[in-house]
């Protein structure tokens, strides 16, 4: 059974992951995501349904378009796959549990603002706010469904005690994060609350380590220095899928060290 969701999973990922290259393109620059339908940048012509197939058709047209012969980025077939490949991750970690759809779109408006941030220094509040009716809807379905994976009291704790950590951070020290990052954060405590609380601390604790790594990773490479901008939001979202998917079991490794 598990293996079939996570099939089917894969082929939605592809789909999905066709959809996020526009919203990545289209939401930092104000434009609806639903209209007008895609077009080649370089000549403008509408793409034909036949060109629009997720990873496949940017192979047979070997990265360029049909009319024109404008190249075409290798970063939409690739936001595909990897659409499609944390779809799957997460359809073998929660399987046919009914909690599965709020992950899946965790995976999806995570990768989109992981995008946005990295080529533009912001989270939208377009993609964040509704997340949280979104994640709360989902999660509540699935404890009115009967999943076992979490609990959605737990959840709504997490995000509230995330958000109030990012916010006093930001408060105490506004030059080191964005105000995109304090709203992105109280979704993702939604998130790794309801898994438990060993993966809000994981999912909390590792998004500051990773940035803090790449900070010093750039100051060694001589690449940036201590005001370098960096973009967090991606490092927070990478922080909170390894919570995700093994954040229980490190949180009670831990515990276990100092044997509580």
């Amino acid at each position: 059974m598990t293996a079939l969701v996570a099939v089917g999973a894969g082929v939605l990922g592809l789909l999905i992951g066709s959809f996020l290259n526009v919203v990545i393109w289209r939401v930092p620059r104000g434009e609806s995501v639903v209209h007008p339908p895609s077009a080649c940048p370089g000549c403008a012509t509408p793409i034909r349904p036949r060109d629009n197939v997720p990873v496949l058709s940017w192979l047979l047209l070997r990265g360029r378009c049909r009319t024109c012969g404008n190249a075409i980025s290798w970063r939409y077939p690739l936001v595909e796959l990897t659409t499609s490949a944390l779809f799957v991750t997460m359809a073998v970690s929660f399987g046919p549990d009914p909690v599965l759809p709020a992950y899946l779109y965790l995976a999806a408006v995570g990768l989109a603002l992981a995008v946005i941030d990295l080529d533009c220094k912001r989270l939208p509040d377009v993609l964040t706010l509704p997340s949280y009716p979104v994640a709360a809807a989902l999660l509540g379905l699935a404890a009115l469904t009967g999943s076992t994976s979490g609990s959605l009291l737990r959840a709504l704790l997490g995000g509230a005690a995330m958000y109030a950590v990012y916010f006093t951070l930001c408060f105490a020290y506004p030059a080191g994060m964005g105000f995109g990052d304090v709203k992105l954060s109280g979704v993702l405590g939604l998130y790794t609350a309801w898994l438990g609380w060993g993966a809000w601390a994981v999912g909390l604790f590792l998004g500051f380590a990773l940035g803090g790594l790449f900070g010093i990773a750039l100051m060694v490479a001589r690449r940036g220095g201590r005001k370098t901008a960096v973009p967090f939001g991606p490092f927070m979202l990478l922080g909170v899928l390894v919570a995700v998917l093994v954040g229980e079991p490190l949180g009670r490794s831990y515990l276990d060290l100092f044997g509580i």
